[in-house]
């Protein structure tokens, strides 16, 4: 037996719901956008001065200026963690053969390059740098989170710096996204 097909008139025509369906999405638009609009002038504001940084950072600057960080070119390995900063040298991106893809893709102009350690000593330590760039820091094959991050323009010798936890496994630190040729670089024993 077949039920016959009835219409329901308290429905309403299909053609009626589209433009409010087409007003909410405008709606939604906007306030999309106004949110990213947003969110784009906070990250351009961003600290400037030495005093901004959340912790103290003269140890770590005063290692980044120092006049004897040794020079290391890009994919050059360490027995152990340095006991003041490097200069690593920089080539641009395609040349750097980055062990680790970067978490972030340099932008074109850019330079990147690679440094090992065979053997740190496990703990917590600071990663600075001189100048703006992007840092992954690989472990056992992963990217380690930073455990506390902190940064800040118009800072003579230091732009920013991170705190991250190693283990006594080999990492690798990749720099990439960076305006010069060569970096500095400082990783000390959190205090």
């Amino acid at each position: 037996m077949r039920i016959p097909f009835v219409s329901k008139p308290d429905r309403k025509p299909r053609n009626l719901a589209r433009p409010m369906m087409r007003f909410d999405m405008r709606v939604f638009t906007f306030l999309a956008l106004l949110m990213l609009g947003a969110t784009s002038a906070l990250a351009a504001e961003e600290p400037s001065g030495c005093d901004k940084f959340k912790w103290p950072i003269e140890r770590e600057r005063a290692a980044l200026k120092a006049a004897d960080r040794a020079k290391l070119a890009s994919g050059s390995e360490q027995a152990a963690l340095p006991s003041s900063a490097i200069t690593l040298g920089l080539v641009a991106p395609q040349e750097a053969k980055l062990p680790t893809p970067p978490e972030r893709a340099p932008k074109d102009g850019t330079f990147a390059g690679f440094t090992g350690i065979k053997a740190p000593k496990a703990g917590l330590y600071t990663i600075s740098l001189s100048a703006g760039a992007w840092v992954d820091v690989v472990q056992d094959g992963h990217f380690l989170k930073p455990v506390a991050f902190s940064g800040a323009t118009d800072c003579d010798g230091i732009r920013k710096t991170m705190k991250y936890e190693l283990s006594g496994q080999p990492v690798v630190l990749q720099v990439s996204g960076a305006k010069d040729n060569s970096l500095s670089i400082a990783i000390l024993p959190a205090q």
